[in-house]
């Protein structure tokens, strides 16, 4: 009689949908972005995004082939970190930068983990952070041809410093910044999309990037312009939208979504307005990796019929 019931974890029903359909809708999704960037930025932009793609997907096939292991590089994941990376680093990068870049990604925070799934970090979002401590160039920006770089100066320093930023460049991406960080409006065209197909949902970018609103919002005093500013400049609506939502290294319940984001948007805002970097996406996002697995046992719904512990 005590093997009549069988208790595991969702999901007891199977969808139709597969890793590399998960990961042609992400791609879909980070097609207005990228053209964006091109637009912005032109060809320079294309060409880094290339790198980063081929050289991802030529990390995963040679790692595979030398340890004898199954092919996995057509399930698109090593593309989707490819153009993710491609698109957090800047136009004018020296393109051996993005390919070792690209090379670290996949090798040392996927592979060696034993692959997708089992990734502690966000492979592009690692790979950024490393490059940033590695390469200082990496925090100056590229600018967009339309855009006077004269100042050498992104948003983020500007807003710091209380200079006035126009506001609807920042929403168009006319602005200093990485290929796809810049245009707001490309991200949340590409953020919509994601939520139609079901890829996403809405928790962990609505309190990241919420969060981030309204203790700048706070912090500035309560000037909405101030606020607004702060929320659309850097990486914030890439990291939360595209990566923060990593199914490995992202809670996988409601409350537990919420609570990752709101940790992801505290700590970026620690970093922007009291670290020593402009920027505190990257880093927010690797630090709310490593405390996912805590969420995750603090918030999930226990098994009925499981163990209490």
């Amino acid at each position: 009689m005590e093997n009549l019931l069988h208790v595991s974890p969702s999901p007891h029903i199977h969808a139709k949908r597969n890793t590399q359909g998960i990961m042609l809708d992400v791609i879909i999704a980070l097609i207005p972005a990228l053209i964006a960037g091109i637009i912005l930025f032109g060809l320079p932009a294309l060409t880094v995004v290339a790198v980063c793609i081929v050289f991802s997907i030529g990390s995963e096939y040679i790692f595979n082939l030398l340890l004898k292991r199954e092919q996995t590089i057509f399930d698109l994941s090593a593309v989707v970190t490819g153009l993710l990376l491609g698109l957090n680093l800047p136009a004018n990068i020296p393109l051996w930068q993005a390919a070792i870049g690209s090379v670290f990604a996949i090798i040392v925070v996927k592979c060696l983990f034993g692959g997708i799934g089992k990734n502690l970090f966000n492979p592009a979002i690692a790979a950024r952070v490393f490059m940033l401590v590695a390469f200082g160039n990496m925090a100056k920006a590229a600018y967009p041809t339309i855009v006077d770089a004269s100042s050498g100066a992104t948003p983020l320093v500007l807003i710091s410093e209380n200079k006035a930023v126009d506001l609807l460049d920042l929403f168009l991406g006319k602005r200093g910044g990485a290929i796809g960080e810049t245009c707001v409006l490309a991200l949340l065209i590409g953020f919509v999309y994601l939520l139609i197909r079901k890829v996403i949902t809405w928790q962990i970018p609505v309190s990241f990037i919420g969060s981030v609103f309204l203790l700048s919002l706070a912090i500035e005093g309560f000037d909405f312009n101030a606020a607004l500013s702060w929320t659309m400049s850097g990486g914030l609506f890439i990291g939360a939208i595209f990566m923060a939502t990593d199914y490995t290294t992202s809670p996988s319940s409601r409350f537990g979504k919420l609570l990752y984001g709101l940790i992801a948007g505290v700590i970026t805002v620690l970093i922007r307005f009291f670290g020593s970097y402009p920027e505190g996406v990257s880093f927010a996002i690797l630090l709310a990796n490593i405390l996912d697995p805590y969420i995750d046992l603090w918030t999930t719904r226990k098994l009925f019929g499981g163990n209490k512990r």
